[in-house]
């Protein structure tokens, strides 16, 4: 069954440099009501407070992916990848085998506010790939755009999954 969940019904944790609204049941968050649906796993809306950020932490056969609404987003992995996404960025990393990446507010004075949600993959083990793509605001605004796809339809940014976002 299909629950509507306000915004205010949603998981909450607040670490200082952290401010979470979990979706479903994440980290210190449990609600045995709640937890994911199907492939999907994980929906946080997070905001990090300048120069704070999610030190290096394993992930391993997990499509992961975040949105950022404002300010940037830096990501750095152990396969060489470092980048920073900023709004309108769509940044997707295929955990596959297994990573160390860490995440961090890319400035020193704002804060970043990104939506991040992880996917179960169809196929367990498999290559380790990070992407990242700017969808322009005209692509967007007004519209659904096709951003995540299994099949790339659109120059959507390829899942492990049937899924499309």
């Amino acid at each position: 069954m299909i629950e509507f969940l306000r915004a205010r019904m949603r998981g909450l944790s607040q670490l200082g440099w952290l401010h979470s609204h979990h979706t479903f049941s994440f980290s210190h968050y449990y609600d045995a009501q709640q937890t994911g649906f199907s492939d999907l796993l994980v929906i946080n809306d997070d905001t990090v407070e300048p120069g704070q950020g999610f030190g290096s932490h394993p992930h391993r056969n997990m499509e992961i992916f975040s949105y950022v609404l404002s300010g940037g987003l830096a990501h750095k992995d152990s396969a060489g990848h470092e980048e920073v996404c900023r709004p309108g960025d769509v940044q997707m990393m295929s955990a596959g085998s297994g990573v160390l990446h860490s995440e961090y507010n890319a400035s020193d004075c704002e804060s970043v506010h990104f939506l991040q949600i992880w996917i179960v993959p169809d196929r367990q083990g498999g290559p380790v790939r990070y992407q990242q793509r700017h969808f322009p605001p005209e692509e967007r605004r007004g519209r659904l755009r096709l951003i995540i796809s299994p099949d790339e339809a659109d120059d959507a940014l390829p899942v492990w999954q049937d899924v499309r976002v």
